[in-house]
């Protein structure tokens, strides 16, 4: 079920004005809570936004690719502490990616806004930006926010002629697989 599930997958930025039901929102709870960490450290922690005020606000937090949070019924704040692990940058990375893939499989569309490294405006960057509107402690960084919601929009899958099979090598760098 897990490979037509990433088969179908695709980045969804429009969304009917529909809420998240509580069991789905639990779902992706779960999901984010059960996803790997190095050295079993779950350096992340998560802040679930429904309040579409906050759902507005959070789509200025950058000037380009944070815009459809605005009409998301549900966005997903994906933080974690340094201190804890030295890879919490890939922890929450992985976190995000199976939020994504949970709300995939619970019909939902879902799409990355990265904030981490992003800037706000010519004196903040998206972090302080975000952070501020969320009352993070300053010990967290967000790597992402995940846009969720009912797609209001349809996108083929990508063909497998698509996928970058050159980028692919078997045992030795510049031994193509599958050649």
């Amino acid at each position: 079920m897990f490979i037509p599930l990433i088969r179908k997958r695709r980045s969804i930025r429009r969304f009917l004005n529909k809420e998240v039901e509580a069991e789905k929102i639990d779902q992706l709870v779960e999901a984010a809570l059960r996803s790997p960490s190095s050295r079993g450290l779950n350096p992340w922690q998560f802040i679930i936004v429904t309040e579409r005020d906050l759902l507005k606000k959070l789509s200025k937090a950058k000037k380009h690719g944070s815009s459809f949070l605005n009409n998301a019924p549900l966005g997903v704040a994906v933080c974690a502490d340094p201190e804890k692990s030295d890879v919490w940058i890939e922890d929450a990375s992985i976190t995000a990616t199976y939020i994504q893939l949970a709300a995939e499989s619970l019909g939902l569309g879902s799409c990355w806004v990265q904030i981490r490294d992003r800037i706000h405006d010519k004196s903040n960057t998206a972090e302080e930006y975000v952070s501020g509107l969320l009352n993070i402690p300053g010990n967290l960084r967000i790597e992402s926010v995940i846009a969720i919601g009912y797609p209001d929009e349809e996108k083929p899958p990508h063909s497998r002629e698509e996928l970058q099979y050159e980028k692919v090598h078997l045992n030795l760098y510049g031994r193509l697989y599958g050649k």
